[in-house]
């Protein structure tokens, strides 16, 4: 008859409980895998489904009893190791939807809203033409498989322990935000700057010939010059998307330490 100890169970059982916690971290936090419109079922099967899979992949975890008290903090500093690399992404994404919003004020554009079902959010048209393509591009590019390789590799540069993320590390997470504006009045400053001499060229009109509407008159040549921008400026969006996705990645592989 087979006889298992309760250590062996023990043993066994954490050697998955322990990597699913940032794996599911990740999973709640990124911005394809953590949508809204997926239910949380769906997103908790896919965490216990990928911790199946590549914890055969992972270094040995320390033995350690699942329901000690002390562990707790072993199981925060899990799920925080995860957040924060969703977060990367997220901000990422985020960046493409503030350009787009940006844009959209800009060419007065801003009053056509729909709502973003990744987000439960209402946002302009034009952001959220900006989070599709940016969805399909990453898609497209394998930027799924990269992450979760990035995850795995996680495990190898931080292991499960108690020691997580250090004070620099949590320190760096905020200020990657500031990334995002930046990387957002990057990609719009092009249609900011073209529509802004379109609207001193209204002025000048509107003090030559007073007689003349330009609000009438302004309002769809700015949004059909808007729309021209965005257009042309699509030539270059996939090289600012090469670059804005290395540098989330890299600080990703910054955060775990690799």
């Amino acid at each position: 008859m087979l006889e298992v100890s309760t250590p062996e169970i023990t043993a066994w059982v954490g050697r998955y409980m322990w990597p699913m916690f940032r794996i599911a971290g990740f999973v709640l936090a990124a911005p394809f895998f953590g949508a809204n419109f997926v239910p949380r079922r769906i997103k908790l099967l896919f965490a216990f489904v990928l911790t199946i899979v590549v914890t055969p992949m992972l270094p040995p975890v320390p033995r350690m009893d699942p329901l000690a008290a002390e562990h707790f903090l072993l199981i925060l500093n899990q799920v925080l190791i995860g957040v924060a690399m969703g977060f990367v992404l997220q901000v990422l994404i985020q960046m493409f939807v503030v350009a787009g919003q940006v844009i959209s004020m800009k060419m007065g554009l801003g009053f056509a809203m729909m709502n973003d079902p990744s987000n439960g959010v209402s946002v302009a048209v034009l952001s959220q033409f900006y989070l599709m393509m940016v969805t399909l591009l990453f898609i497209a590019s394998n930027g799924h498989l990269v992450v979760i390789e990035i995850v795995v590799e996680s495990f190898y540069t931080i292991p499960v322990n108690v020691h997580g993320l250090t004070v620099e590390d949590l320190r760096l997470i905020p200020l990657w935000g500031s990334w995002m504006f930046a990387g957002a009045v990057l990609m719009s400053l092009p249609a900011i700057v073209a529509l802004t001499v379109v609207n001193m060229a209204f002025g000048v009109m509107s003090r030559a010939a007073p007689q003349m509407n330009m609000f009438a008159l302004g309002f769809p040549i700015t949004l059909i010059f808007g729309l021209f921008v965005v257009w042309v400026g699509q030539i270059n969006i996939i090289a600012l998307y090469q670059m804005f996705v290395s540098d989330a990645l890299q600080f990703m592989r910054l955060i775990i330490q690799a």
